[in-house]
Formats: C-alpha cells, structure tokens, sequence
C-alpha cells in the first residue's frame, strides 16, 4: 500500500485509476527541478540535465514491468503514433500477406489507427475483426499481423498473450500487443511470450499524468532490422549530422520520432520511483481480492446491476464493469457522492483497482454508496444525464 505517495482529495475514492492515474506527490518536486533545469540551463540542458536520454532511461524503467530486457523499450510521442509505427513495422515484416486482424474489444483508436495506416500502404491490405473469443479461429496463413489489446478497455476480459502470440507465430504471423491496460495492473512477460512489438501508455496505471509519453517495444533480434516507418529526426543514426537521408539508428532507438516531452518525462519519471520497491505480482494478487471483494458486496447489494467482466479472476484484467440501461446516469450520481469510475457506451459503469493507494475500505464504502444510489433511485436526475464531453 503507497497511498501516502498519492495526492487522492479528501472525500473521494477513487476507482478509475485503469484511465487517469492520481499525481504521485513526487511529482510536483521533479517538475520543479525540470522547471529550474529548463530555466538556468535553457538549450544546454539537452546535455548537462540528461533530457535526450531520458526516452531510453524511462523505457529500460518500464521495461522491468512488461518482462522486457533492456534497451527494448523506448518512451515518447503517443500511443496512436507508436500503434502506428509498431503496426506498419510488423506488416513490413510479412510482405507478402495482406490481412491485419484484431477483435471488436480493442481500442478504438488501434482500429483507426490501422484503417489508415492500411489506406497509404499502397498494397492490397485489409483490416479483419472479430470477436475477442474469434480470434484463435481466425488465424491462418493470410494473417500478417495479429494486433490486440491484451486486456479490454470496457470489460476487462483479458486475452492469453502467450497462448495466442504461440498460435500466431505457427502460422506465421507477427504478434503485436497494446499493453494500455495491462503495464502496471498484471504481470506480464514480453520475452518469454516472444511477441514481436508491443506498445503501452504510462497515464493510467503508471500515473504518469494526463498526457503522459506511450512506449513501444521491439524484441530485441529485431531491433536493428525493423523499418521504423515514421522516420523521425530523433530515430535517426546521428541527429545532428543533419544529413538530407535517413539512417535509422540502432536498436531501439530508431523508434523515436518527435523531441521528448521533457516536463511530462520528469513526472513520469517520479511516478515509476514508486514502482522501485513494489512487486508486480503482489500487485496483481491485491488487485484481485479487491476486485472480488467489489464483485461480491455490488452483487449482494445491488441485484439490478449485471457483472459484464468475466467472473474468473484469472481472465479479467484490473477492472469490473457492471451494466444497466441507465449507466451513465449511474456513474454520475456516484460521482456526485465521491466514487469516481467512469461509464463506457452503451451501458457499462467501470471500475479499476489499483491496490497501490486502494483498500478493502475504499471497496467496502464505494459498494454501499452505490447500493444507495441504486436502491433511493438517486441517479433519476435530468443532471445527471446531460452527457459531458469525457464520460
């Protein structure tokens, strides 16, 4: 439990840590320092405050969490532009196939994401998705690049990432895997599964702050082959040769694109100082009995309420969803009241449990303030059905 290394306001429980990430306290007394960094060093601070190396610093930080080895892993831009440039390095990788599936439980920004990347490829592709339960179905030898989010943005349903990296790689495809979900709420191992790419936010259970820097791993016997596709000034081999032609740079480095985002860096990088002394498998088994603990007390009290997350623990990430015609209208009134989720269309309110700054407490009190809500009828509101532009 880090509770104490969290601002968290007075009065609220907050259970929507799976989105944003409270403001580690940390973090104010880092961007204070980039700040004074930024203001007595100006330009030359690149140098004497470390800031170029800061991508590659952050990324071996987060590559311990994601069972990567160092130098795979490389921070900046945001999570669009890394599925951008991680998708069109793996379809560089198959030629000769034209199929790139996915399933209807990820993010919608992969799946936009890829519809455009494959209108300016100039070749012959075509996205495929499926439901998430299709997916072993739906691999043959057409598939050239098998891209999912291991753990489902409204559910929680996770995917076996070995089980279906395995299968990908029998028929010949390249396995890459969105980790927004899952870097910082489960364990997870990139080396052992083999996947070819992967990439990841650090805003939510990271904390990095709204936001926050993605990443992008590459397995490391591919690092000096993959075509980086956005060939960013900062990717390549020597910057500031200036050099009218592009050479990627080595290894991983070749993924970065744009300048680093040096003051969203230093909070970063204050967030992942917590992570130093904490296990991510004592985080997962934490976050489960939570979660279970939600799942029975929301159940006990509130019969009107459907689970939509898988009930074994086992196949669900760090989040529960529940559903109800009047969701959103459900999510507003507990806002209203301290409990802050957040609702995802059409029905579902969610719920992230994050054990670093919530107890069984917190699950307790947020279950009988939801039972009140349900049972006193007090989301029947007009206000709290005029959506807002986030939900």
């Amino acid at each position: 439990m880090k509770k104490h290394l969290f601002h968290l306001p007075d009065g609220v429980i907050y259970l929507d840590g799976n989105s944003l990430g409270p403001l580690p306290i940390a973090a104010a007394a880092r961007l204070d320092q980039a700040r004074d960094e930024w203001a007595d060093l100006l330009i030359t601070g690149w140098n004497k405050a470390g800031w170029m190396a800061q991508p590659q610093r952050l990324g071996n930080r987060i590559a311990r969490l994601i069972g990567a080895a160092d130098n795979s892993v490389i921070v900046g831009d945001t999570l669009s532009i890394k599925v951008f440039q991680a998708l069109a390095a793996g379809l560089n990788m198959r030629p000769g196939r034209q199929v790139v599936l996915s399933d209807n439980g990820n993010f919608p920004t992969d799946l936009y994401m890829a519809e455009g990347l494959l209108r300016t490829m100039g070749r012959d592709l075509s996205l495929k998705v499926v439901d998430p339960e299709d997916v072993a179905d739906h691999l043959d030898d057409s598939i050239a690049v098998m891209m999912l989010t291991e753990v489902d943005y409204r559910t929680g349903r996770k995917h076996d990432m070995a089980a279906l990296t395995r299968l990908a790689h029998e028929n010949g495809a390249v396995a890459m895997w969105d980790l927004a979900h899952s870097a910082g709420a489960l364990p997870v191992d990139l080396a052992a599964c083999n996947a070819e790419l992967a990439v990841g936010c650090t805003y939510k259970y990271l904390n990095g702050g709204p936001g926050a820097p993605a990443f992008i791993y590459v397995r490391p016997d591919l690092a000096d082959s993959v075509d980086p596709a956005l060939a960013g000034w900062l990717g390549h081999q020597a910057p500031f040769a200036f050099d009218l032609d592009y050479r990627p740079a080595e290894a991983i480095g070749r993924m970065r694109v744009g300048t680093p985002p040096v003051l969203q860096m230093a909070t970063l990088e204050a967030a992942l100082d917590i992570w130093d002394d904490v296990s991510i498998h004592d985080v997962r088994a934490r976050s489960i009995t939570l979660s279970e603990r939600f799942i029975s007390e929301v159940e006990t009290r509130c019969p009107n309420l459907t689970l939509a997350s898988p009930r074994n623990p086992d196949e669900r990430g760090s989040q529960v969803s529940f559903t109800h015609p009047e969701g959103y209208a459900i999510m507003q009134a507990l806002i209203a009241r301290g409990v802050i989720g957040d609702f995802r269309a059409p029905d579902a309110i969610r719920f992230g449990f994050t054990p670093l700054y919530l107890d069984e407490a917190d699950i307790v009190k947020a279950a009988e303030i939801l039972e009140q809500i349900m049972t006193e009828s007090l989301w029947d509101n007009p206000t709290y059905r005029v959506r807002a532009a986030v939900t």
